[in-house]
């Protein structure tokens, strides 16, 4: 069986996480998702994955929120922030509380799959 990444889709706009799921699974990439930073915060301590996809503008737990406690809970875990309104501010943040990478939405998938490749290296770097 060949070796899928797994990739964590987080985004509380429903309709956003079941088309980028589906385009993310055309290319080999096995995704879940969480509908919150609370299911995100679930999701991470039950697997690992290659690459998490946070989106920062959620209610209840925002992306911040939910990156900080990702990071303490698998400091190794490789975030990519997607957002559609991001301000320099939010993104400055969140880079300093250990995201890889800031993209906007609607998100080239081809430049995603590549920062997901990227991410996934850097992991089995941090993990070896």
């Amino acid at each position: 069986m060949k070796d899928n990444k797994r990739v964590l889709l987080v985004d509380d706009e429903v309709e956003f996480v079941e088309t980028l799921a589906e385009r993310l699974r055309t290319r080999d990439l096995a995704v879940y998702v969480a509908n919150s930073g609370e299911e995100a915060l679930e999701a991470v301590d039950e697997r690992t994955y290659d690459a998490i996809l946070l989106d920062l503008a959620m209610p209840g737990m925002t992306g911040l929120e939910a990156l900080e406690k990702i990071r303490q809970i698998r400091p190794e875990a490789q975030v990519i922030v997607l957002t559609g309104r991001a301000t320099v501010k939010d993104g400055v943040k969140a880079m300093k509380l250990g995201a890889l990478d800031l993209l906007e939405k609607p998100v080239d998938i081809t430049e995603l799959v590549l920062r997901i490749e990227t991410a996934a290296t850097e992991k089995t770097r941090l993990t070896a």
